[in-house]
């Protein structure tokens, strides 16, 4: 899509559903906070600390200001925490998975126009315990670091944190479950609104990161602007801008977005995960089918789930489960004909010849492997791919990072499981310890006891869901940004999305599904999409295009202050 805007200055917009639902005028307009909580979040642009760090062998000073506490009623967190890939002892137990990290290079000190880089620090949608990506004395390279990048370029660079699951809370329970990530974000991003003629940088110009989970986490945050749905959890933390009767008085959306492998669409990810390595027969070539009869059930539910999509192919074609596979392969021939194109010391081993590669996902030990390659037979003179074995590169694929579970996303208490990793934990109530998330789950969670599935519920996934007093597939909803694309919400402008051609964390198919629906949004003006060429799962790995294509889409966009250049 071409992209919109203008280099000219030029007054800022307001969504329109929001002008239509809200009726406030923007933070930067009003001379006082809207009610007692929100005066209890007004930022203190005095409360920093300096420190100086080297971007590129030169040295910047930067204003820090450490551990903002976002939300008015921070949800208490217990000292030790299993969270994340290990227990931890955190010292913030009062706002420490509700806090900012805010980081101003000294360039802009006084610019209220500068982009803020809102990065989430997500994995595996585990929960975020507050982070400073930027260390006073550390040396950052802006070719490699995206926090040095951001820097470099004038952006505030904000380190948020947030609920999810792995959070234990200091009642007991787990306040992390869904949607309690997006709804810390929105909070987040809210607070940059109430404060943002107080702060440096501008926040009709905000740019989300992240990655993995943190990928999905700024996807849907990115999908589901100002959507009322939220509206009652904002108000339970003490978010800014909701009033005394719960309304909105504040906007969410945000401007661009820039995520990398997002895990996310996780109510449908186990039909598109165990079509994708079942239908070329992956699992069973590469011996990694343990479960063939879930496998089988699970690939057979997706054509109609894709179907059900409505979505469409660059050339106007219908994407569906019988043209999946060739869409897939054009994608990877996209991405490696882009890395040859890019620069000429660029080539593509012959076929017969290896690739030398580091394989292992995130959180693994990374080791150095050489694979023979049997799958993709590219032209080096001309820059171009003759073609590409879809069996032989879904197997390439797998054979670097075995294959999940089956089910890959719902595992827990299916057919006896109870130690897989996978997010069922993110859903059900917050003194349940997990509960199954997906129809199939539900079918065959087998473990007595764990208050999920009809063996002890007694109920069908229909019967549970229909309850009003059940919310897993209210959860489901809202962390779903497929659920909110082309809808009432404000969807952001700008997406930037990759996902490495060698991962096999999620299925292409997830990404893909999520490029095409943003395509067909028209509030979306312009989609950066495309696998990356021989990355795994992983994120920041190409810095000066995603940055470069950050600095293209604000210019375009044009002055985020109103014509009279000051707020207020």
């Amino acid at each position: 899509m071409a992209i919109a805007g203008s280099l000219a200055l030029t007054a800022l917009a307001v969504p329109s559903s929001f002008a239509a639902t809200a009726g406030a005028a923007p933070s930067w307009s009003r001379g006082h906070a809207a009610d007692a909580e929100d005066a209890a979040l007004d930022f203190d642009a005095a409360a920093y600390t300096t420190i100086t760090v080297t971007v590129d062998g030169q040295p910047v000073n930067v204003r820090w200001y450490k551990e903002v506490c976002y939300v008015a009623k921070p949800v208490a967190a217990a000292a030790q925490q299993p969270g994340g890939f290990g227990n931890s002892t955190i010292t913030n137990t009062a706002c420490g998975y509700q806090s900012m990290n805010v980081f101003v290079p000294e360039s802009a000190f006084g610019n209220q126009r500068a982009p803020l880089y809102f990065a989430v620090n997500n994995s595996g949608w585990k929960a975020s315990y507050v982070k400073a990506s930027v260390t006073g004395g550390a040396s950052y390279t802006s070719a490699t670091s995206n926090v040095g990048a951001a820097l470099k370029a004038g952006y505030v660079f904000v380190d948020v944190a947030n609920r999810s699951r792995g959070m234990l809370g200091a009642d007991g329970t787990a306040p992390g479950k869904a949607p309690a990530a997006v709804v810390d974000a929105k909070a987040a991003v809210r607070y940059l609104r109430l404060n943002d003629a107080a702060m440096p940088g501008s926040a009709e110009r905000i740019v989300i990161n992240g990655t993995s989970g943190g990928g999905a986490l700024v996807s849907i945050l990115g999908a589901s602007g100002n959507s009322a749905a939220y509206d009652p959890y904002l108000a339970g933390i003490g978010a800014a801008g909701i009033d005394a009767k719960g309304r909105s008085t504040l906007r969410d959306d945000v401007f661009a977005v820039d995520a990398y492998c997002p895990i996310t669409d996780l109510g449908n990810a186990d039909k598109a995960y165990e079509w994708l390595y079942s239908v070329l027969d992956t699992r069973a070539d590469t011996g990694q089918n343990p479960s063939p009869e879930d496998a089988a059930a699970l690939a057979a539910q997706f054509p109609a789930y894709e179907k059900s999509l409505g979505l469409r192919n660059p050339d106007g074609s219908k994407l569906t489960a019988a043209n999946m596979i060739d869409t897939i392969r054009k994608e990877v021939v996209r991405s490696a004909e882009t890395y040859l194109k890019a620069d000429a010391t660029h080539t593509i081993p012959a076929l017969g010849a290896t690739f030398d590669l580091q394989s292992g996902g995130m959180g693994g030990t990374p080791t150095t492997k050489s694979y023979v390659n049997e799958w993709i037979d590219a032209d080096n003179a001309t820059d171009t791919v003759r073609s590409v074995d879809m069996k032989k590169y879904l197997a390439f694929v797998v054979a670097q990072a075995a294959l999940k579970t089956t089910p890959a996303f719902d595992a827990v208490g299916v057919n006896g499981n109870t130690t897989s990793g996978s997010e069922t934990d993110l859903f059900g109530p917050a003194d349940q310890k997990y509960m199954n998330y997906t129809q199939y789950g539900w079918d065959q969670n087998d473990v007595p006891g764990d208050g999920s599935g009809t063996d002890d519920t007694g109920l069908t996934w229909d019967q549970y869901t229909a309850k009003r007093s059940t919310t897993v597939d209210d959860q489901v909803h809202l962390i779903n940004p497929m659920d909110f694309i082309g809808t009432g919400a404000d969807t952001a402008a700008h997406w930037y999305i990759r996902n490495g051609t060698r991962d096999r964390d999620t299925s292409f198919i997830v990404s893909l599904n999520l490029d095409r629906a943003l395509e067909a949004d028209q509030q979306v003006e312009d989609v950066d999409y495309r696998l990356a060429w021989n990355q795994p799962h992983a994120g920041n790995y190409d810095v000066p295009e995603a940055m470069a294509w950050i600095a293209k889409v604000v210019r375009a966009a044009g002055d985020p202050l109103p014509a009279s250049g000051h707020r207020g």
